[in-house]
C-alpha cells in the first residue's frame, strides 16, 4: 500500500512540476512566488481539471480522473461542473472555457426529469451556480433554469413541520426521507431567498426561512441542535451536536442569511447559536483550539473529532467579527494539514491521529485561509494556503485533472473528482492571491457552494 502511494505521490509530483504549479519541494520564505504566480499557478491547475472533463465527461456531472471516465448522479445527467465551476471560469478571465460551458448549460440542462433528488446537493450546487451565473453573466436564461428548478424543489418543504424531506421528484413533487438534518434543512435560505428577491415571488423565501425558523426552535434549552430530526414529527433522533457534516452549514447560513437579506431573524438565531457553540462547542488543547461533539441537552463532551469539512467555520467566525478565535482554529486547521502533509477527512485533535484518512479534494480550509487574508490582510493566511496548495498539487495531481485520496498517510489515490473542486476549492484558491479587485469581497455573499451573490435588490 505505501509502495503504490508513493509511486502515485511521485507521479503527481511530476505532473505537478510539470504544469508550472509548484517550484520544488522546499522554497525558502525570501523565494515564495509573487501573488500574481500563484494565482496563474491555480489557473492553471483549473484549466487541466477542466480540460480532463472536457475531453472524458464532457455532458456529464463529473470528471472521474484516474479512469478517465465519468459519473452522473442521477438517471440523467445535470453537468454538474459546468454549473458549479461557470463563475469560478468567469472570475478567471476564461472566456472561451466559459462560453462552451455556457453553451452546454443552456442547450441541455432539463430539470424535468421523473425522479427523486437530494434537496440540498442540488439547491447548493445547481440553484446557487445558475443564480451566480445570472448574476454574472446577466443572460435571463439562467435565471429562468433557477425559476424552473426552484418550483421543482419547492414541494419538499410540505412537511406537518414546514421542514424539508431530503429528496423529491422533480416531475411529479413526490417527496420522500422524512429523517434530516440540520444542514440540509438549514442550508436552502440564500438559494431561495435570492430567487424571491430576482423573481418578485416570496413563496421561495417564506418556505426555506419558516425550515429554519423551525429548526431554531427545537433547539435543546442550552441552545444546541442535534444530528438528525424527523421534520414529520420535528423529534430528533441523535442528540450528538458539533459543527461538522450535517449541522456544519447550517450555522453557516444563519449569519449569511442575517448579512444578505439584513433580516433581524437571522442575525437573532446567529447570536443565540454562536454563543452556545462557545460555550459547549469549542474546545482548548495543547494541540489548538478546536470545535468537537457534545450532547445537544447536556452540553457533556462526547467525541474530540475535528474534521475538513469543519474547517469552514474559522471563516464563519472571521466574517462574524471574531477574528481572534477564527485565528486560533485557523492555525489549528493549518496544525491538521502540516502533521499529514494534507489534511484528513477527520482526526481526534487529542491524539492528532486520523479518523478518517481519505481527502476528497475538499475546499474548507482554503476557504478560511481567504476569509482570514481579506479580513486582517496578514502574509501568515496566504502563507498557510500556500502550502496547502503545494501538497494538494503534489500528492493530487493526475494526468487528466485532479484526484482524491483513499488515505493522506499511505496517499493511494481514489478515482473522484467531485464538482466542488472546482466551484470551491480552485476558486478559494485562486481568490486567496488574486486582486482584491477580482472579486468584491465585502460586496458578496457565498453560499456554501462557493457561488457569489450579490444583493442586488432594494
Amino acid at each position: 500500500m505505501a509502495v503504490i502511494g508513493g509511486r502515485h505521490a511521485r507521479a503527481a509530483a511530476a505532473i505537478a512540476l510539470g504544469l508550472g504549479l509548484v517550484a520544488g519541494a522546499h522554497r525558502t520564505a525570501a523565494a515564495q512566488p509573487s501573488p500574481a504566480r500563484e494565482a496563474a499557478a491555480v489557473r492553471r491547475a483549473f484549466l487541466h481539471a477542466w480540460n480532463g472533463y472536457e475531453r472524458y465527461a464532457w455532458g456529464h456531472d463529473e470528471l472521474l480522473p484516474l479512469s478517465r471516465g465519468h459519473r452522473d448522479w442521477y438517471p440523467a445527467s445535470f453537468v454538474m461542473t459546468p454549473v458549479d465551476a461557470y463563475d469560478t471560469m468567469k472570475l478567471m478571465g476564461l472566456t472561451a472555457e466559459a462560453a462552451r460551458a455556457k453553451s452546454l448549460i443552456l442547450d441541455s440542462l432539463n430539470f424535468d426529469r421523473d425522479f427523486p433528488v437530494q434537496v440540498f446537493e442540488i439547491t447548493i450546487r445547481l440553484l446557487g451556480g445558475l443564480i451566480s451565473a445570472y448574476q454574472l453573466d446577466g443572460d435571463p436564461r439562467f435565471l429562468a433554469l433557477a425559476h424552473d428548478l426552484g418550483t421543482r424543489l419547492l414541494p419538499a418543504f410540505g412537511s406537518p413541520t414546514g421542514m424539508p424531506y431530503r429528496f423529491v421528484n422533480l416531475r411529479t413533487g413526490a417527496v420522500s426521507g422524512p429523517v434530516s438534518n440540520p444542514a440540509e434543512i438549514g442550508t436552502l435560505m440564500l438559494e431561495f431567498g435570492t430567487l424571491s428577491k430576482l423573481t418578485g415571488e416570496p413563496r421561495y423565501y417564506d418556505a426555506a426561512k419558516r425550515a429554519v425558523v423551525v429548526l431554531f426552535g427545537r433547539r435543546s434549552r442550552i441552545g444546541l441542535v442535534g444530528s438528525t430530526i424527523d421534520v414529520e414529527t420535528g423529534a430528533w433522533e441523535d442528540p450528538d451536536s458539533h459543527v461538522s457534516g450535517g449541522i456544519d452549514s447550517y450555522y453557516e447560513y444563519l449569519l449569511k442569511s442575517w448579512l444578505l437579506f439584513r433580516d433581524p431573524d437571522f442575525e437573532r438565531m446567529w447570536d443565540s447559536s454562536v454563543a452556545a457553540i462557545g460555550r459547549y462547542l469549542a474546545d482548548q488543547r495543547p494541540t489548538g483550539l478546536w470545535y468537537g461533539h457534545a450532547n445537544m441537552d447536556t452540553g457533556e463532551r462526547t467525541l474530540t473529532h475535528f474534521g475538513a469539512l469543519d474547517a469552514f467555520f474559522a471563516a464563519v467566525l472571521a466574517k462574524s467579527g471574531d477574528t481572534a478565535h477564527a485565528a486560533q482554529l485557523m492555525a489549528s486547521i493549518d496544525r491538521m494539514w502540516t502533521t499529514f502533509g494534507i489534511e484528513p477527512e477527520e482526526l481526534d485533535y487529542v491524539t492528532m491521529r486520523p479518523v478518517a484518512a481519505g481527502y476528497v479534494l475538499r475546499p474548507e480550509a482554503l476557504e478560511s485561509a481567504y476569509y482570514l487574508y481579506r479580513i486582517t490582510g496578514e502574509q501568515r493566511y496566504r502563507d498557510m494556503g500556500r502550502g496547502m496548495l503545494d501538497s494538494l498539487y503534489r500528492y493530487c495531481g493526475a494526468e487528466t485533472g485532479f484526484t482524491a485520496l483513499k488515505s493522506v498517510v499511505t496517499r493511494e489515490r481514489r478515482d473522484q473528482m467531485e464538482s466542488f473542486f472546482l466551484a470551491e476549492t480552485l476558486k478559494y484558491a485562486y481568490l486567496l492571491f488574486a486582486p482584491p479587485a477580482t472579486l468584491d469581497f465585502d460586496a458578496v455573499v457565498f453560499n456554501t457552494e462557493a457561488h457569489p451573490i450579490r444583493r442586488t435588490w432594494r
